[in-house]
């Protein structure tokens, strides 16, 4: 799976100046993080805003909902882009946020990934913001399965489907670009026959408050003197994400962001690292982690 290509050095870590000035800040604080898509990009998940990302037009739930052609439209993308999605691995970057996790520096992961990426590389407390694609929901019924049956069955009724357009450019939702799918057969649900959708936040849509409180709940537990707020990988567009900042940043509790080009935070940020997320994440867990609190992730088998 091919994700947008870093831009020359983004892979190297950045200066030691800057990783002093990360450690220093962060040591013996307890964190709350909150990651975006740019800390998939190298699990070959391409990222919405980041230097170099495709052009994007997310289908929003107003249009899912308006009639069979515009879910057979994304259910055909869906289809093609989860035969590759299921197959990306976690990379170092979220194996640092595990080991984050277990050694108790950190109390609670934020992800507006829907990857489920970080809970394969081992991260427990996490909350999936913006949901997991790996569910299925029913628009009708409410009931719950998993996405792995419904790709099993959409494609005994597309047989080929995703072999047939295995070059369809990727994009940042975990669909592909695709022009033509009116012969698209989108399997109902099982249980009352109805409409099905992932068990994601579309624009449009409001994430769950339980959800929401949650996060809050750990980010007002934390103190300008022994907590802070870790980003990684998010330009913070959406205010799902961005409201979070902006809550620590108003109760003087730091903010740091390490994120490829600007956020819409960095103006909030009480150090703003511009470098990639992997190499920086990996050398902060090194610091914070030094006896190897939890091992990184292996490769699924």
């Amino acid at each position: 799976m091919t994700g947008s290509p870093a831009p020359p050095g983004a892979d190297a870590p950045p200066a030691p100046s800057t990783v002093e000035a990360l450690v220093d800040l962060l040591a013996g604080r307890r964190l709350v993080s909150l990651t975006g898509a740019g800390l998939s990009t190298d699990s070959g998940i391409p990222d919405y805003r980041g230097p170099l990302a495709p052009t994007r037009a997310p289908m929003t739930f107003a249009e899912f909902r308006s009639g069979p052609d515009a879910r057979r439209r994304y259910w055909a993308r869906s289809h093609v882009g989860w035969t590759r999605m299921g197959h990306a691995d976690p990379n170092a970057g979220h194996g640092a946020f595990a080991r984050l996790e277990a050694c108790g520096a950190q109390t609670l992961l934020i992800t507006q990934n829907v990857d489920g990426l970080h809970e394969r590389a081992g991260s427990r407390a996490v909350v999936a913001l913006h949901g997991r694609v790996a569910d299925v929901v029913c628009l009708d019924c409410g009931a719950r399965s998993s996405r792995a049956a419904l790709a099993e069955r959409m494609e005994e009724a597309n047989p080929g489907y995703a072999d047939r357009h295995a070059s369809a450019a990727a994009r940042p939702d975990g669909d592909v670009l695709l022009e033509s799918t009116g012969d698209f057969v989108v399997p109902p649900c099982t249980a009352c026959g109805g409409d099905l959708k992932p068990d994601v936040v579309f624009f449009g849509e409001n994430v769950p408050r339980p959800r929401v409180q949650r996060c809050f709940d750990a980010v007002d537990a934390l103190g300008p003197d022994d907590g802070a707020l870790l980003v990684a990988g998010s330009s913070l567009t959406v205010m799902s994400g961005f409201r979070f900042v902006r809550r620590c940043a108003a109760a003087g509790v730091p903010v740091v962001i390490v994120n490829r080009g600007p956020t819409r935070g960095d103006d909030l940020a009480t150090l703003r690292v511009d470098a990639g997320c992997t190499p920086t994440l990996t050398v902060l867990a090194d610091a914070l982690d030094p006896l190897g609190a939890v091992s990184r992730p292996r490769r699924p088998a």
